[in-house]
């Protein structure tokens, strides 16, 4: 009975801190970058003989699902995960084999995972070139999307397989497809064909470790985001820093809106 009141006073408290935050904009969209991971298990030594290489990538999930909770909670309707990047099939083999094999395992958790789907009744979407993944993680990932697709509640994007370079190309692709002989393509036939058509640019962009790439992530989507990047890595992402990035976030917001409609209506 105590872990549960314990659980219960923690819920109570984040409710009282959310609805603070609330009295100025609640972010709709914050995406992460989830870097960190490796390091981590360094950090901690978590690395030992016979251990398992995705060893911090397995801490890294346990600290995704607590930062979506709390995102939700808070009132996000959209919050996105770069888990895999087109460019980490470079790896070696064995090693991008043991992080598919993680997908697998992980993505099959989600469906169990009823503080998420329940809860919040979230809608599961992976973006990216999914066609790359091995068949196992395809299929598992695609099942996801179809079991949550009717879900009403707040959307959880994971982009597998993904850059941004990639994303465009395949945007370009599909509009050269829709157009056919017309030769002029814009902007808005370039977005409807993005992996991400019909979701809101990310309000904040959090990058874990400190570093200030972007790394080939949402570059289409994020010229008017507040980027940010924190020195704890993604597994020691904790409330205070998810807290500290929509503050941060408000005290800045109405100078992007403004820049924002300047540059609209420049366009």
């Amino acid at each position: 009975m105590i872990p549960k009141t314990v659980g219960h006073v923690s819920f109570m408290m984040r409710k009282f801190l959310f609805s603070i935050l609330s009295i100025g904009p609640v972010p709709t969209h914050i995406a992460f970058i989830m870097d960190g991971n490796r390091r981590y298990a360094k950090k901690h030594a978590l690395y030992q003989d016979g251990t398992k290489p995705d060893i911090g990538h397995r801490v890294g999930f346990n600290s995704l699902i607590t930062t979506i909770q709390y995102c939700f909670e808070m009132g996000v309707k959209h919050a996105t995960v770069y888990a895999f990047s087109i460019d980490n099939f470079r790896r070696g083999p064995q090693h991008v084999m043991t992080l598919m094999d993680l997908m697998k395992e992980k993505i099959d958790e989600l469906m169990t995972e009823e503080c998420m789907l329940k809860t919040f009744e979230v809608r599961i979407i992976f973006w990216g070139n999914l066609e790359l993944l091995i068949e196992p993680v395809c299929i598992a990932a695609r099942k996801i999307m179809d079991i949550t697709i009717h879900n009403k509640g707040p959307v959880l994007s994971v982009c597998l397989a993904y850059t941004s370079t990639n994303e465009i190309t395949h945007a370009i692709e599909g509009s050269i497809r829709e157009k056919r002989e017309e030769v002029q393509i814009y902007v808005n036939d370039l977005e409807r064909n993005m992996y991400t058509a019909g979701c809101v640019e990310p309000d904040i962009l959090i990058r874990t470790s400190g570093e200030t790439r972007l790394s080939n992530f949402f570059l289409w989507q994020s010229d008017f985001t507040h980027l940010q990047n924190p020195n704890a890595l993604w597994p020691e992402l904790s409330l205070r820093h998810l807290v500290w990035a929509v503050l941060e976030y408000q005290k800045i917001i109405w100078y992007l809106k403004k820049r924002k409609g300047k540059t609209k209506k420049n366009n």
